[in-house]
Formats: structure tokens, C-alpha cells, sequence
């Protein structure tokens, strides 16, 4: 009967055993089909999240290449000569500009060969001055117009701003401006108003106009009339708000140009001190000097010392040059 009895106990152990086996591993197995199942939808929903990130990153990216694309186009566009003309509102056109420049050339030319000097240096005289000299009045009205009309940007925008708060409509402060204010801000406004009346849009107009004068103010201006003009809100404050901001990127550009201008009066200095000491030579020892003029190994001392001087003055230009 013991013998029985224990026979009896142990089966009844290993068939526990088995069957706790077997439903510990149907368990497990479960447990890692599960945790398998749950990775695989993890792994999904990571992969789902990582797309849209993935889809704005490239959208930024795509739209980056095209903002850098539009404005190396419109550096471009405004470093044409057309576009300098424009700026400079001299009123010519290209073909009369080259004209004038060869004119230049051939009466430099002609100066240089009454003083006698060497062919090849009245040549390079005659190049330089026809080729350079025309670009750079050009540039130099250019910029000062435009200095003018940044200077006298943030008195249109108060009139603006006055004449919306009084009930008149933009249109009609734009035609103050063009009337009342003085030259390049008025002949600029004027072509303002006439794109407006001829049916162009708000932004094909302001477009057009930083083309003629490509400053950081009027692409700030388009900016607060489109963002107004789609949106919606208070054109007057936020009017307002830029001629205070453009105000103040004047009174730091000013403290940058006093705070440079020893560095200015230096480069100018030194850029200036060898022609005018050769010049001064020249007057006073003309045999000391003549070598230069008329040997050939003084014409490649000329060059290399010309050589040397513009890359001294272009990196001091470099170093002094604040643009804000």
C-alpha cells in the first residue's frame, strides 16, 4: 500500500510538472510573441514619427537652396551696370555708358602720350581710366543716393504712419511722400505710386522698387505691407515699430563709423603714402626716379610694387569695412 501510495504521489508530481512545463513555455512563448509584436509596432510608430521629421527637415532644406538661389539672383540683378545706372539716376543707358568710357580711355591715352612715357604705360594708363574710372563715379553717386534715401527712409514711414492714423488709405500717404519729400526718396515713391495705378500688385511694386535701391530697409517695408495686406492688423504700429528700428541701425551704424574712424584715417594713410612720396620724388628729382620709368627692369618693380599696394589696400579696406 506505501509502495502504492508513493507510485501514486510521483505521478502525480511529473504530470504537474509536465503540464506546469508546458504551460510555462505556451506562457513565455506568448509573453515573447507579445514583446516581439509590441517592438515590431514600436519600431513602426518611431519609423511613422521619424518621416515627418525627416519630411520637414528636407522641406527646410529645399526651402534654404531657394532663398539662397533668389538671392544670389538679385545680387546679381543689382550689381548689373544697367542696375547701378539705375541707382546712381544718371538716366543713360548702357551703350551710352561704354561710349563714354571709351572716350575716357582714348583721352588718357592721348595725355599720356604728350608726357612721354613709355608706350606700354600710357596703354595700361589709358585701360585703367577708361575701364575703371567711369565705374567707379558711377558707384560712387550710386551709393551716396542710396545713403540719401536710407537717411530719409524713416520720415516716409512717419508719414505713412500719420496719414493712416488721420483716415487717409496707404495710396494716398504713398502720393504725400512722392510730392513732399525730397530727391531720390520722392522720384522713388512717385515710381511706387504709378506701378500701383497701373494695376501691379503691392509686391511686384515694392520688388521693382528695391531693385532701383537695394537696401535692407525697403525689403523691411515689403515685408510688414504683405505680412499686413494677407494677415490682417494694425498697419500704423507696426509701421511705426519699423521706423524705430531703422533709426537705430543708423544711430549703430554711425558709432561703428566713429568708433572705425581711426582705422579709417590710418589705411588711407598708408594707402596714399608711396604715390604721393613717388609724386613728391618725381617733382623735386626727376633723374632719381626716371629709371623707373624708362628701364625695364624699373617697369617690373612698378608693377610688382603695384601689385602689392592694391592687395594692401584691399585688405585694409577689408578690415575697416562695417556693414550692417
Amino acid at each position: 500500500m506505501l509502495l502504492t501510495l508513493l507510485i501514486a504521489v510521483l505521478g502525480f508530481v511529473v504530470i504537474a510538472g509536465v503540464g506546469f512545463a508546458l504551460a510555462g513555455g505556451s506562457g513565455s512563448a506568448d509573453a515573447k510573441t507579445l514583446k516581439r509584436a509590441q517592438a515590431i509596432v514600436g519600431g513602426d510608430a518611431r519609423e511613422s514619427r521619424r518621416r515627418p521629421v525627416a519630411a520637414q527637415d528636407q522641406r527646410r532644406k529645399q526651402i534654404l537652396k531657394t532663398l539662397r538661389d533668389q538671392d544670389r539672383q538679385q545680387k546679381k540683378a543689382t550689381l548689373s551696370l544697367s542696375a547701378r545706372l539705375q541707382q546712381a539716376g544718371l538716366g543713360i543707358s548702357v551703350q551710352t555708358f561704354w561710349v563714354i568710357s571709351v572716350v575716357v580711355g582714348v583721352l588718357v591715352f592721348g595725355v599720356a602720350i604728350i608726357l612721354k612715357p613709355s608706350p606700354l604705360i600710357a596703354l595700361g594708363l589709358a585701360f585703367a581710366s577708361g575701364l575703371g574710372l567711369p565705374r567707379w563715379v558711377v558707384g560712387f553717386i550710386a551709393n551716396r543716393r542710396i545713403k540719401k534715401f536710407t537717411s530719409d527712409f524713416p520720415d516716409a514711414m512717419d508719414i505713412i504712419v500719420r496719414g493712416i492714423r488721420s483716415g487717409l488709405p496707404v495710396h494716398d500717404s504713398l502720393r504725400v511722400i512722392a510730392q513732399e519729400s525730397s530727391e531720390p526718396l520722392a522720384s522713388q515713391f512717385n515710381r511706387l505710386v504709378e506701378s500701383l495705378s497701373m494695376g501691379a500688385s503691392v509686391d511686384q511694386a515694392l520688388e521693382k522698387m528695391h531693385e532701383n535701391m537695394p537696401t535692407p530697409e525697403v525689403r523691411f517695408f515689403s515685408i510688414v505691407l504683405a505680412i499686413q495686406q494677407k494677415t490682417g492688423g494694425n498697419l500704423a504700429e507696426a509701421l511705426a515699430n519699423l521706423s524705430t528700428v531703422i533709426r537705430a541701425r543708423k544711430l549703430m551704424r554711425e558709432k561703428a563709423k566713429a568708433l572705425s574712424g581711426e582705422a579709417v584715417a590710418s589705411a588711407a594713410i598708408i594707402g596714399s603714402l608711396p604715390p604721393v612720396v613717388a609724386t613728391l620724388i618725381s617733382i623735386t628729382a626727376p633723374d632719381y626716379m626716371r629709371p623707373l620709368f624708362t628701364d625695364p627692369r624699373g617697369h617690373l618693380m612698378l608693377m610688382a610694387g603695384a601689385f602689392w599696394m592694391t592687395i594692401g589696400v584691399l585688405s585694409m579696406r577689408k578690415m575697416i569695412n562695417f556693414k550692417m
